[in-house]
């Protein structure tokens, strides 16, 4: 049995399915082995970013990600004031790797606020290795520092509970 060679799609035109809705444009392709491309870009924009950006799988013509940009940014990779992804990127960022100036909510994350597992928060982190003035977890540095094993200035941890630490801590419970 001889094997057929396999066309190379990116020679080919993309002919993709576009669908304009009243919220925004879709454009979407399906492969031969049944994997999907999806985008959809909202209409309304806000600063010459679109309120929504969305995109799914690997684009046709480059082979590559796009990375969603928007006000409201959904994709493997994001970009926006709320970015949601596997790698994410905004004021508010979720996704397993999330760099949130104001919130980090993911596996790997920064942020003003940061909760995940490796996390590094300004003022706050919670997670399992958390660094931040107020940190929380398993493993955690800080100034107020509650957890498994912790370093830092007021410490409450298995070995020790420092009188300012437990104030502190105490405080923040109703």
């Amino acid at each position: 049995m001889q094997m057929q060679p396999t066309a190379n799609l990116m020679l080919a035109p993309v002919e993709f399915k576009l669908e304009t809705t009243r919220l925004g444009n879709w454009r979407r392709f399906v492969y031969p082995n049944g994997e999907r491309f999806e985008e959809f870009i909202s209409h309304r924009e806000i600063r010459g970013w679109p309120l929504l950006h969305y995109t799914w799988g690997r684009n046709p013509e480059t082979g590559r990600r796009i990375v969603a940009k928007g006000v409201f940014a959904i994709g493997r990779m994001a970009v926006g004031l709320v970015a949601i992804g596997q790698a994410s990127a905004g004021v508010f960022a979720i996704g397993q790797l999330a760099i949130g100036v104001l919130l980090g909510l993911g596996q790997a994350c920064t942020g003003f606020f940061a909760l995940g597992q490796f996390v590094l928060g300004v003022l706050f982190a919670a997670g399992q290795f958390s660094i931040g003035y107020v940190a929380i977890g398993q493993f955690a540095i800080g100034k107020y520092v509650l957890a498994q094993i912790g370093i830092g200035e007021n410490v409450w941890d298995t070995r020790d509970a420092a009188p300012q630490a437990v104030r502190f801590f105490q405080s923040l419970l109703p």
